[in-house]
């Protein structure tokens, strides 16, 4: 299969959370691969070490995104490495399941750190730059769970529905800096965590039942939606949630 190329992403800064492994590695492959210069944090440290080694020019250093002064110097030295961000692309979450009748008020709040309020930080971040360089686009990775609602996910699910306001929020506030903030929600995407956790035989034909399109949803079907958004081709599609997922919903 031949897929679309986009020059206005040539030499663009791309800032991306969670970029070392699943989702967030093919974010970071994708974006290489379009010329731009790509800078991502994980807490992975050999793994984004290893992906930035094959990954001429990218820029990569380990940080706790629930740490905001480390999460906004880490913003602060990729801009400074490799010029203003004009494209963030916020990926990073954790979708361990728990009982929600179990779930402390600190384990709530620890989810909510890394699933919700890095967005947020990370945002505000690069606003300056972006409104500095006369826009800019914001990609929030959501999920079609903030839909559906299933069990033991209550503050992933709570998260992500925070991720759809928050990217509705911001697209008018910022708009007349010409940034764009836009939310990505996947279906069940096939990661090595997926395989290893949860997409058993069983699980996976249950999906399939429920989906218009019976192919494997890959991390690189989600990366080429982020591209489009990153694009100037997406110019005027702003506060908007894009859904990637078969056909589920």
């Amino acid at each position: 299969m031949a897929f679309a190329t986009y020059p206005s992403l040539s030499g663009r800064t791309v800032f991306i959370t969670g970029g070392a492994s699943g989702i967030g590695e093919s974010f970071v492959e994708q974006f290489h691969a379009q010329g731009a210069r790509v800078a991502f944090i994980d807490l992975k440290t050999d793994a984004g070490e290893a992906l930035a080694g094959r990954l001429p020019g990218s820029w990569f250093r380990p940080c706790d995104v629930t740490d905001a002064p480390a999460l906004q110097a880490a913003i602060a030295a990729a801009a400074e490495a490799l010029g203003p961000i004009s494209v963030l692309v916020n990926n990073v979450a954790n979708d361990t399941r728990h009982e929600a009748a179990e779930t402390t008020p600190e384990a709530w709040r620890r989810a909510l750190a890394v699933n919700l309020d890095p967005a947020f930080v990370a945002a505000v971040a690069v606003y300056p730059m972006m409104r500095e360089a006369g826009g800019g686009s914001i990609i929030n990775v959501s999920s079609i769970n903030a839909l559906f609602g299933p069990p033991e996910m209550a503050a992933y699910v709570a998260s992500k529905g925070a991720i759809n306001a928050l990217s509705k929020g911001l697209a008018r506030e910022w708009g007349e800096a010409k940034i764009r903030v836009n939310a990505l929600s996947p279906g069940w995407v096939v990661t090595q965590r997926q395989l290893e956790l949860w997409l058993t035989p069983e699980a996976e034909a249950k999906w399939s039942k429920q989906v218009a399109l019976k192919d494997r949803i890959l991390p690189e079907d989600v990366a080429r939606l982020a591209l489009f958004l990153a694009s100037d081709d997406a110019r005027m599609i702003t506060g908007q949630n894009l859904v990637i997922d078969a056909g589920r919903t």
